[in-house]
């Protein structure tokens, strides 16, 4: 019975420790309690090394950055929306942010804990994406990164596997072997688990408001969603898997949009 008291009260402990919110508020009004269980640190250094085995499988297939010019456009455009990242998180700013380009006719792009940010050419050429729909379906992916929703997730999935013995163990000491087991997770649960509908929400929110800052028109991510939608045909595009567009979806853009736009045209006044 002891052992059953302490287990209950350091896992509410526990509980209580790992949630809080990620961001700042903001005008997109993201400011849900989040549940963190595995470490930034850890969840950052698998993300690095997945990254970097991502970047290894093209470069051995010549496909990484094998469009200078699409390589400087996206670049070009990253680094518009990263320099308005303090804005949500100030720690952010010195995060080791990578953009790179895959070629591969996918339409995908994501953004990994830390900053490490993939575009597929596909969602480039197959939609003949604008700069502002880039800037939005990068922000989209960036503002992931910022909430740390795959954190987030991962935190989830250890809580469903291992359970409240788990969270015991956490708490009496044994926090490096939970947090590796959980890093060792990591990689196949950022790719395979789908982001849930109200981290979509805070993706599309955020991601829009980081845009029009960066002086990315808000109205290009209808635009985009129009355009992925579109693509569908028989099976829709891979992007759809872990980003499901709806006409829900866009009414709620369309309805945030002009709550940014100030910010948009503040930032093109401004250049």
């Amino acid at each position: 019975m002891k052992t059953l008291h302490i287990t209950l009260i350091s896992t509410l402990l526990l509980t209580l420790v790992a949630c809080a919110t990620t961001t700042k508020d903001s005008v997109s009004g993201v400011k849900r309690s989040q549940f963190m269980l595995l470490p930034a640190s850890s969840v950052d250094t698998m993300s690095a090394q997945a990254y970097t085995q991502t970047l290894k499988e093209a470069e051995s297939k010549k496909t990484l950055n094998a469009d200078k010019a699409m390589v400087d456009r996206v670049r070009r455009i990253s680094n518009r929306l990263i320099a308005q990242v303090g804005v949500f998180r100030p720690d952010a700013v010195n995060w080791k942010w990578e953009v790179n380009v895959e070629k591969n006719d996918q339409l995908n792009a994501y953004c990994m804990p830390g900053g490490k940010i993939m575009v597929l050419s596909g969602l480039v050429e197959k939609i003949n994406a604008t700069d502002d729909e880039l800037g939005a379906v990068i922000g989209h992916e960036i503002a992931h990164a910022l909430r740390e929703h795959g954190r987030e997730r991962m935190s989830q999935a250890y809580v469903q596997e291992f359970g409240l013995q788990a969270l015991a163990a956490m708490v009496g000491g044994t926090a490096g072997s939970v947090a590796a087991q959980g890093a060792g997770m990591g990689s196949q649960l950022f790719f395979s688990l789908p982001n849930g509908r109200e981290q979509e929400r805070e993706a599309d929110k955020m991601g829009l408001e980081l845009a029009a800052r960066a002086g990315y028109n808000p109205d290009a991510a209808v635009t985009l969603w129009q355009k992925m939608s579109a693509q569908s045909k028989d099976a829709p595009p891979e992007f759809f898997s872990t980003h499901p567009a709806s006409a829900n979806r866009i009414a709620d853009l369309k309805a945030l949009a002009p709550k940014v736009r100030p910010l948009y045209e503040a930032a093109k006044a401004g250049k």
